[in-house]
């Protein structure tokens, strides 16, 4: 369900590392997804295909304005739909719709086409998710950890998601109304450990800042840019966290 008509697909990434070796997954999925929004099944269910694949960090964000339309999202977040707002306004355009996969942090595509998501990866290969990143559970902390970038240049910031594994939701009113629909790699929490400057850097949270509801995997993104302006994924690190 697009708010504004028309896709674009990236051709050239702003931000990246060269001459780093691949080393843990080779992509971040994001995908932009919500419960009021008939075009969305068909991508949650292909973001649970992609979960299964170890070398993909899938994340599913579902945000909130299609709230309005008769159904009231019950795993929706603002911040969410912060996150997709930024990424537009960091590529430029006006592309926020539903469901949007955002890949690598840097190339949006409709996130029911598998094939489209590929070809972003392939897009990404060599200058995204180019440093290993480490996490570390310990007792009640997590410990992140980043090494330093071969080139020097690289800035981010590093970021730990608290992750639902899964979400069957059965949604009464809407677009979708009388569906039971499951969700995969949902974020419900996410906290920003820290900022990298290139040099290698380790940080440590109390668990308990992600953990509630219902959160049992952590997934840790090392990602250009700000906040404001996100820009191409660096590194990152998915776990499953003990009870």
């Amino acid at each position: 369900m697009k708010l504004h008509a028309g896709l674009l697909l990236a051709g050239v990434i702003a931000m990246g590392l060269s001459g780093s070796a691949q080393a843990g997954p080779r992509a971040i999925v994001e995908l932009f997804t919500s419960q009021g929004c008939s075009s969305c099944p068909a991508a949650d269910k292909l973001l649970g295909e992609l979960a299964k694949d170890s070398s993909v960090v899938a994340l599913s964000l579902p945000v909130d304005y299609w709230d309005y339309l008769g159904w009231k999202d019950t795993l929706a977040s603002p911040l969410h739909t912060a996150k997709q707002r930024a990424y537009s306004r960091a590529r430029g355009d006006r592309e926020i719709y539903t469901p949007q996969a955002v890949v690598n942090g840097v190339i949006p595509v409709i996130g029911s086409d598998k094939s489209d998501i590929d070809d972003a990866i392939s897009q990404t290969r060599g200058k995204a998710m180019t440093l290993p990143v480490q996490l570390v559970t310990t007792g009640d902390k997590l410990t992140v950890s980043v090494p330093e970038a071969k080139d020097g240049a690289a800035k981010g910031e590093v970021w730990i998601y608290g992750v639902k594994s899964t979400a069957p939701v059965a949604i009464g009113r809407g677009e979708n109304a009388g569906r039971s629909i499951t969700y995969y790699n949902v974020t419900r929490r996410f906290v920003k450990v820290g900022d990298w400057d290139g040099k290698a850097a380790s940080w440590t949270i109390p668990a308990d800042q992600i953990r509630g509801d219902g959160v049992d995997c952590a997934a840790v993104l090392l990602q250009g840019g700000t906040a404001e302006k996100p820009g191409v994924m660096l590194g990152a690190t998915f776990a499953t966290l003990a009870k």
